[in-house]
């Protein structure tokens, strides 16, 4: 038999006991920053260099003015390119060693480029191509 009195007690037992504040429990997340725009706007325009003059081609005549060392590939190429009928690729390639690539690449380079000579190509009815040079 419970008397009206603790029926109260206990009714206010509960009441206060569900209205106190729980404990305070670790976030598990970290604050977010407030997301707030730039304060100061960006430039439109970078800073560049100032832009240096061309400079001026470089001058083939130095390599014709000296000559050509003697006793290197060079030599030997010219010599046999200004034979009278020219040369062939496989007698370009045994003698310097090279391959047909480099052959074909240091004759448009260097005879043509550097040295500022015009190598001329034929084609013969045997199929042999035959490379010379005038002068």
């Amino acid at each position: 038999m419970t008397t009206s009195t603790e029926t109260q007690e206990t009714a206010q037992a509960v009441a206060t006991a569900t209205n106190q504040p729980k404990a305070a429990t670790k976030a598990n997340a970290r604050a977010q920053k407030p997301r707030v725009g730039a304060t100061k706007g960006k430039s439109g325009k970078k800073a560049t260099r100032a832009k240096k003059g061309a400079k001026p081609p470089k001058k083939a005549e130095s390599a014709k003015a000296e000559g050509i060392r003697q006793g290197t590939k060079t030599e030997q190429v010219l010599e046999l390119l200004k034979r009278p009928g020219g040369t062939t690729m496989k007698e370009l390639m045994k003698a310097t060693g090279w391959l047909p690539h480099s052959v074909r690449g240091f004759l448009s380079g260097t005879i043509g480029k550097k040295l500022g000579r015009k190598v001329e190509s034929t084609k013969g009815e045997d199929g042999n191509r035959t490379y010379s040079v005038k002068g």
